[in-house]
């Protein structure tokens, strides 16, 4: 099988690259092709003729994206858009990661694929009208969400607790989001089989389990052996440009369907402590 990942020098990219195995891969990065150009999609897409694309690539500073709107569309949905024209065109599978942030956060059980889009920041919408377009554009697509990404070589939470918690006593974290962590390799890694498996329609992929952001950093704290003191607190004393979703928690019933088990999120957090000692 030969695959195409854009966004190869991202932090999913990284890992789809290095763990994808026993395949023709193929890594992008916007050096090599800026997805807002169709022409550029279009001529690398023919050259290439892979059996699978894979987009990671996007724009996913959430707090930048609400202060410039017109590049967030561009390149989480126009860029999408793009990429699905294309796979259309040459015969290819396209496989897109979004985001829970589709989603308001008003639920209170784990939402299922096929509940309503109702995203509240600049970044939900543009994922979502993307999700809509590529449905439109490509019926055999896959649809991958996932939420609160983590791993080794990028920005992420547990690295930024980590790097504030060697200079401070007390760390204070909101504890009135909830969602599922979800380890990159272990995305990376369900990821792959959903395209051996020829997946299709929308699947949520997240570890298993789910927590607040509070309860997030004291595993973070505790799983790293340190003194740092975590204090829970709310959302509206930590003011944010775009809004964040109260509730998140993807429903794991549409993985389980392609037999696809993910660990649990403190697991995957005891391996990405792991893996970011070795580095």
């Amino acid at each position: 099988m030969k695959v195409a990942v854009i966004g190869a020098s991202g932090l999913l990219g990284k890992y789809l690259v290095r763990e994808w195995k026993g395949d023709d891969v193929a890594g992008f990065s916007s050096k090599d092709v800026d997805i807002r150009d169709a022409g550029q999609v279009n001529k690398l897409i023919e050259r290439v003729r892979p059996d699978w694309i894979l987009l990671a690539a996007a724009y996913t500073d959430v707090d930048g994206c609400e202060s410039h709107q017109e590049l967030a569309f561009q390149t989480n949905c126009t860029g999408a858009v793009n990429l699905a024209q294309a796979a259309r065109d040459h015969g290819s599978r396209l496989l897109f990661v979004s985001t829970d942030y589709v989603f308001d956060g008003a639920n209170s059980t784990p939402y299922e694929t096929d509940a309503p889009r109702n995203p509240r920041s600049i970044y939900g919408k543009s994922k979502a009208e993307a999700e809509v377009h590529i449905a439109e554009i490509l019926l055999t697509s896959c649809i991958a969400r996932t939420s609160w990404l983590f791993g080794v070589g990028g920005k992420c939470f547990p690295d930024t607790i980590l790097r504030l918690a060697d200079a401070r006593p007390e760390l204070q974290v909101v504890n009135d989001q909830r969602g599922s962590p979800t380890y990159a390799r272990d995305l990376a890694l369900a990821l792959v089989q959903l395209c051996r498996k020829n997946a299709q329609g929308i699947v949520h992929v997240t570890n298993s389990g789910d927590c607040t952001w509070f309860e997030f950093a004291f595993e973070i704290i505790r799983q790293a052996g340190l003194k740092t003191v975590v204090q829970p607190t709310t959302t509206d004393k930590i003011p944010r440009l775009a809004p964040r979703p109260k509730y998140s928690v993807l429903s794991a019933k549409s993985l389980a369907r392609y037999e696809i088990l993910m660990p649990a999120w403190q697991q995957a957090l005891t391996n990405y402590l792991s893996e970011r000692r070795q580095t």
